[in-house]
């Protein structure tokens, strides 16, 4: 579990196929804590560590994994959202996030909106039903409130603190992000079904 307050934005080094994806990760935490096995959210994906050494760690993400987010499309290079695993007693600064990608959304507009950015997405008719003004989503790993809905789009402000530590700050019009709906409206929605 995790919070959705990214920690460190980490940056690929290398990425390599034998069966699953391996990527390499560059990171400023310090990898001598970081047990084999442990769980990073990484740009909102929760993997698995499975190599470490200074500086960097190696986690694997099946085709499952490439399908259903936008890590297919990272290479050496791009930026990536981290968060370590929620320990009991941590400060639960954002919302409760579980890494597991519900989809994947496309930028529509960026505009400024006094000191912040207004970011307005895209999202698959099939998931918008779970996304509710006021409500919680995560966004390639960053907790967020919604401010608006609209057919297939929701806006969220981005505040400038939260455009210099994450990688939201340099996403552009028609790029794609990994989204995770709030967890609670997802149980909600699923009881709705059963009356």
């Amino acid at each position: 579990m995790f919070t959705g307050i990214v920690t460190d934005v980490g940056g690929v080094r290398a990425v390599s196929v034998a069966g699953d994806t391996r990527f390499e990760i560059a990171t400023t935490y310090d990898t001598s804590g970081i047990a084999i096995g442990a769980s990073i959210a990484c740009s909102g994906a929760c993997l698995s560590v499975v190599e470490k050494g200074a500086g960097w760690f190696a986690v694997q993400a099946s085709a499952e994994t490439l399908g259903c987010t936008t890590l297919g499309d990272w290479r050496p290079g791009t930026r990536v959202n981290l968060e370590r695993a929620l320990k009991i007693g941590d400060e639960l600064g954002g919302h409760i996030v579980s890494g597991h990608v519900d989809g994947v959304a496309r930028l529509a507009s960026r505009r400024p909106e006094g000191a912040s950015v207004r970011l307005e997405f895209v999202l698959a008719p099939d998931l918008m039903g779970f996304v509710a003004s006021k409500g919680s989503i995560t966004i390639d790993g960053v907790s967020l409130t919604v401010n608006e809905v609209t057919g297939d789009r929701f806006g969220v402000n981005i505040i400038p603190h939260t455009a210099l530590a994450t990688t939201l700050g340099d996403i552009s019009d028609g790029d794609s992000v990994n989204v995770e709906i709030d967890m609670l409206a997802r149980y909600v929605a699923r009881l709705l079904q059963k009356e």
